[in-house]
């Protein structure tokens, strides 16, 4: 089976999405009032979501990675991520809160959870994503030119989608062997490298990353100056 190739942070935020527009209880799986709606296991994130057959390790998932070691051998693994500093998770709350107190501590974690992701890859791409001001050169990556289109950035993990916002850029190569269709590439910087960079075709190195602001300090130029 192939491991899942999704973003973690794209998960839950599809996931506190559903959990906002009451997915559980309003929508939910059809056909199954005998019980009550699972997170996760009933959530269309789910990898096995309306599956019949053919089903999934959940060995297979990216939230296994939330999963403490010692319980990713549980029949439904993500029924163990702890949700607090208690060690409290959607297994205990099965058995002591209806189904609004289960949702808002569930919500309230993936709040937490994704802001923590979300500063921890701004920090990460604080580090690693400016070399720029050093005379180095970044090159910027073609959209599609993998599997699963990205930001151009070569150091940002954001995974593109058609209403994340961002900012799109077309260029025409000089190299007409280009495999690009009609000759042109297609690039997208996501919405926080778009606030810092740019993307230009240099003739001798081809499309790179520029910063707006090159007389601005690192920090600032990302966002976390003063």
């Amino acid at each position: 089976m192939r491991k899942d190739e999704r973003d973690l942070l794209d998960v839950l935020r599809q996931e506190l999405e559903l959990l906002e527009k009451d997915w559980y209880r309003s929508s939910g799986p059809s056909g199954r009032g005998w019980r009550p709606n699972f997170v996760f296991e009933d959530s269309p994130t789910c990898i096995n979501y309306a599956c019949k057959e053919n089903l999934r390790s959940c060995a297979d998932c990216v939230l296994m990675q939330l999963v403490p070691p010692e319980r990713r051998s549980e029949k439904f693994p993500c029924r163990h991520i702890p949700l607090d500093a208690s060690g409290q998770t959607l297994d205990s709350l099965y058995w002591q809160c209806d189904q609004q107190e289960i949702e808002e501590a569930v919500g309230k974690w993936l709040q937490a959870t994704i802001e923590r992701l979300e500063e921890g890859r701004k920090a990460q791409l604080q580090q690693e994503e400016y070399p720029l001001p050093n005379g180095e050169v970044m090159a910027g990556t073609p959209l599609f030119q993998k599997l699963h289109p990205k930001c151009a950035n070569p150091a940002c993990p954001t995974a593109f989608r058609w209403l994340e916002g961002g900012k799109f850029f077309r260029f025409r190569p000089d190299d007409d062997s280009s495999p690009a269709c009609h000759g042109v590439q297609h690039y997208w910087l996501c919405d926080h490298c778009s606030h810092v960079l740019t993307l230009v075709n240099d003739e001798e190195r081809g499309v790179i990353l520029k910063l707006l602001w090159p007389e601005l300090p690192i920090a600032t130029a990302a966002g976390k100056g003063p």
